[in-house]
């Protein structure tokens, strides 16, 4: 089923849940460590939905649906897209580990590697950090791997939605073997 954004907004929480779980979700969960600008987190709906994510992980002191800033950016796709919240992202990190994730930070580090050569294993855990701070030290201490994408301006970072689109599409069109 396919709904245009005035559909999408209108659509009854109850109904939207109904059409979710009749719908193909892909092997890739979103881990949101401490992400705070509430027009990100509704985007992250968005872009959840459209990669068909399983769910998204809000962690931290994080704004939650229903909220009136993550319903108009994710144009009502936040009812669509099942999410759960953690006070503290480790233990969610914890919960994935232990059903089988393969855990993946969107970081720049010394231990990244490059998105497009990183190895993508389902299931698959995207974690993403804050627009300032980006995926604490604790949590990558964690993961199985750090990917980033390079940077060939002026700026060291893309916005923290733009990288988890990138490194999204990346694991559905180029998943590992």
């Amino acid at each position: 089923m396919s709904l245009n954004s005035h559909q999408l907004r209108k659509t009854h929480p109850r109904l939207a849940k109904i059409i979710s779980n009749q719908t193909k979700k892909q092997e890739i969960v979103l881990v949101l460590d401490n992400v705070l600008d509430t027009y990100n987190i509704g985007s992250f709906f968005r872009l959840a939905d459209a990669i068909g994510a399983k769910k998204i992980y809000l962690c931290g002191p994080c704004v939650t649906p229903p909220n009136i800033k993550i319903h108009r950016a994710s144009i009502g796709t936040w009812k669509f897209v099942p999410w759960e919240h953690f006070d503290n992202t480790l233990d969610c990190v914890k919960k994935l580990r232990s059903n089988g994730y393969f855990l993946t930070a969107c970081e720049q580090s010394n231990r990244s590697v490059l998105f497009n050569i990183a190895n993508y294993k389902s299931p698959f855990a995207l974690i993403l950090g804050s627009e300032v701070n980006g995926v604490s030290q604790e949590v990558l201490k964690q993961v199985d791997q750090t990917v980033e994408i390079p940077m060939f301006g002026v700026n060291h970072s893309l916005n923290v939605l733009v990288a988890a689109s990138v490194i999204s599409y990346q694991f559905l069109t180029y998943p590992s073997k």
